[in-house]
């Protein structure tokens, strides 16, 4: 299992609604991911601006055991007291990063080792039958337009969610749970030796 970041920067103050949410720079974050033990997980969240999308994925992030989520610094949700709110605790027990130019960070993370995954309704492969294992950042998109193309061109891999029904895609949220939760059921297995 992976570590939180620990530098002192006023982090992780569970359950405390006044304390303000404390996030890593691009910087520090890169650190983070080098020199973590272990296989780091992070979502990268692009262009997400419904707060309450935001607080329902670091939701399911913390439920998944993500150890690094990373939001754009423009056009993005802030972190304001509704996706706290709907975050129910995740907003402050996550490590996060704002990211000025989320290309730019992907490219840095590639370097680190980092296989960067990203969601597409266009996507050739179903998320259920891609390689999820190792160190992996999962590449979520904005609610009705996905990924940007230069987000997905820094991708290793374009997935997405078979979708049977008369609708052609979920809400983002929901497929970010769906995703993170496919990868942890990878990692899981990969670590048991099964």
């Amino acid at each position: 299992m992976g570590r939180r970041f620990s530098k002192s920067l006023g982090r992780k103050t569970h359950g405390n609604p006044q304390a303000s949410i404390s996030t890593l720079n691009e910087d520090e974050a890169l650190e983070f991911i080098e020199s973590f033990d272990g296989d780091p997980f992070v979502l990268l969240l692009d262009q997400v601006q419904d707060p309450r999308n935001l607080g329902a994925c670091l939701r399911s992030a913390d439920g998944a055991g993500v150890d690094l989520v990373v939001i754009p610094t423009d056009r993005s949700a802030g972190l304001t007291e509704v996706v706290r709110h709907v975050a129910a605790g995740a907003a402050e027990s996550l490590s996060l990063a704002r990211a000025k130019n989320l290309s730019r960070f992907m490219a840095r993370l590639k370097e680190l080792g980092v296989k960067l995954v990203g969601t597409s309704d266009q996507a050739k492969h179903s998320i259920f039958e891609s390689d999820l294992q190792g160190p992996i950042g999962l590449v979520v998109g904005a609610e009705g337009t996905g990924i940007r193309r230069l987000t997905a061109d820094n991708c290793d891999l374009l997935a997405n969610i078979p979708m049977t029904g008369g609708v052609d895609c979920l809400n983002v949220s929901v497929a970010t749970g769906v995703c993170l939760f496919e990868i942890r059921r990878q990692r899981s297995f990969s670590s048991s030796g099964s």
